[in-house]
């Protein structure tokens, strides 16, 4: 049972920032190729459209910090639609966090605009944006804080003024849907990091939230642990229909999670393009200091030993291509 008035004793705490303006969208393109926004050349390639108002949309996006003498954050634009699933990719210290905050007006941008369904983010809108658009930040122990996983759950779902029945409902949905279901009495500081990070994203579920943005959440965890959160969030993607956007830094995770890239690099936004495009451009990855996947690595060195293959950055297409190979071999030498 939840205990509703001891949640409600921790903190009705919502800060909020910016200012006016209603702002809508015609139809949008979205590029099929890479599209480089930094300097060099761009990629061009298939164009397909998608219409209506972006979930999510920045535009001329800059921040920085009072210590810094340049922008942390420096013209960052793009859109996200209903449904996608975006990775947010770059080294340590390129921005990811820090625009991930302008997300649901956590921070206040130098200047530049952040809207969530065609809507500016401002102070009288700050709280209903924060209910379409939750964040999971990097260390759980930054958001899990009740005495208890239920009361952690349910202390967003309180704070929107729900019902208790209402707030007992979707506690016990998200914890069902995280596999937490039998941690309800459980101490937060008890459990693994892998576990508080299913308590953080639970916590923002039961809120219902159209957009989860997830600040490298794999960070830390085990590689059990990781390949479980990674299972989660894609599925709450498929199932429950949530668009998504990931930041991290590790490239082994990309290609299993997102059917978009944004590669950022000292605070601006690089290129924007599906993974394999991506890890297609070497120029870039060594610009923005990424890799490719290691799977791709693999296949590299065998096209510098001279066989004919083609680069690949998943486990499933890897085993296609060394099939396709094999058999391609095998049918030379039953010709001889």
């Amino acid at each position: 049972m939840i205990f509703i008035q001891d949640v409600f004793s921790m903190s009705m705490q919502n800060s909020s920032h910016n200012s006016e303006e209603i702002v809508t969208s015609p139809k949008e393109k979205i590029g099929g190729g890479i599209h480089k926004t930094g300097t060099g050349p761009e990629k061009s390639g298939p164009i397909s459209e998608r219409s209506g108002v972006p979930v999510l949309e920045v535009r001329d996006l800059c921040h920085r910090y009072p210590h810094l003498d340049s922008n942390a954050l420096d013209k960052i634009n793009f859109k996200v639609f209903k449904g996608e699933r975006v990775a947010v990719l770059g080294a340590n210290g390129a921005g990811k966090s820090t625009l991930f905050k302008h997300l649901n007006g956590i921070l206040r941008p130098l200047s530049g605009e952040v809207l969530v369904k065609g809507e500016k983010i401002t102070k009288k809108n700050v709280r209903i944006c924060r209910e379409t658009v939750g964040i999971v930040f990097q260390d759980p122990d930054d958001q899990v804080l009740a005495p208890s996983v239920e009361e952690d759950v349910a202390f967003g779902p309180i704070n929107m003024g729900l019902s208790r029945s209402e707030v007992e409902m979707r506690v016990k949905e998200a914890l069902e849907m995280v596999g937490l279901t039998g941690f309800e009495e459980r101490a937060p500081h008890h459990l693994s990091g892998g576990q508080k990070k299913l308590v953080a994203i639970a916590g923002i579920l039961a809120m219902r939230p159209e957009v989860i943005v997830l600040d490298e959440p794999t960070a830390g965890l085990d590689p059990l642990s990781s390949a479980r959160v990674l299972e989660l969030i894609t599925k709450m993607n498929r199932e429950l229909g949530i668009t998504l956007l990931l930041s991290t830094h590790d490239v082994d995770v990309v290609p299993y999670f997102a059917e978009r890239v944004f590669v950022l690099h000292h605070g601006r936004l690089e290129a924007d393009g599906n993974p394999k495009q991506i890890f297609s451009d070497p120029e870039l990855l060594r610009k923005a200091h990424l890799r490719l996947p290691r799977v791709a690595e693999i296949f590299e060195m065998l096209q510098q030993e001279g066989l004919d293959v083609n680069i690949q950055i998943t486990a499933e297409t890897a085993r296609d291509e060394i099939l396709r190979v094999l058999w391609f071999r095998n049918q030379k030498a039953g010709m001889k």
